[in-house]
């Protein structure tokens, strides 16, 4: 056997030891930091997008319904958001009937959400402002991709829903 193949640069031998440890130290570092990224994964993961999938499915079917009504109703609801220079943001909706009057009846409610993260979802108070305008502002809103959700009810039922991407600049 050749002496040149079993030992080190240095000049000593590799033993069966020398060869558990560095097994042990290789596999013991790739698992620590498997399990770092997995804590770090999780600690951030930012939630599902419905708590329950399976509630979620059962309401399907009446979503379709819903959605069937709202498309049948004809409304035009129109959202603008724009980014103010100081980092908020203002949210202005018009919503007219198929005649183009003004929706009457109808509370509105705006949310923005951000799609990679509900932690950073901001709720927006809609203030009526006119007989179809509706406006309100969120204090502080980072650049990026937003979705806007707008939801109208009448008399305690949701009649209009919406969501729209938005890039904010």
């Amino acid at each position: 056997m050749n002496d040149a193949a079993t030992t080190t640069l240095s000049g000593r031998p590799i033993t069966g030891r020398a060869v558990l440890i560095c097994l042990i130290v290789f596999f013991g570092m790739i698992i620590g930091i498997n399990a770092v990224m997995m804590k770090l994964a999780i600690d951030t993961l930012p939630g599902t997008e419905v708590d329950s999938p399976y509630v979620a499915s059962l309401a399907y079917g009446s979503e379709i319904v819903a959605a069937r009504a709202q498309v049948a109703r004809g409304w035009a609801v129109n959202a603008q958001v724009n980014r103010d220079g100081d980092g908020g943001a203002s949210v202005r909706v018009e919503a007219l009937d198929r005649d183009a009057r003004p929706l009457a009846g109808i509370v509105f409610a705006a949310r923005l959400e951000r799609p990679a993260d509900r932690r950073l979802d901001q709720v927006v108070e809609l203030a009526a402002t006119g007989s179809a305008t509706y406006r309100g502002r969120v204090a502080q809103l980072s650049a990026g991709q937003w979705d806007l959700v707008l939801e109208g009810d009448r008399n305690g039922e949701r009649v209009f829903l919406s969501r729209n991407r938005v890039v904010l600049k």
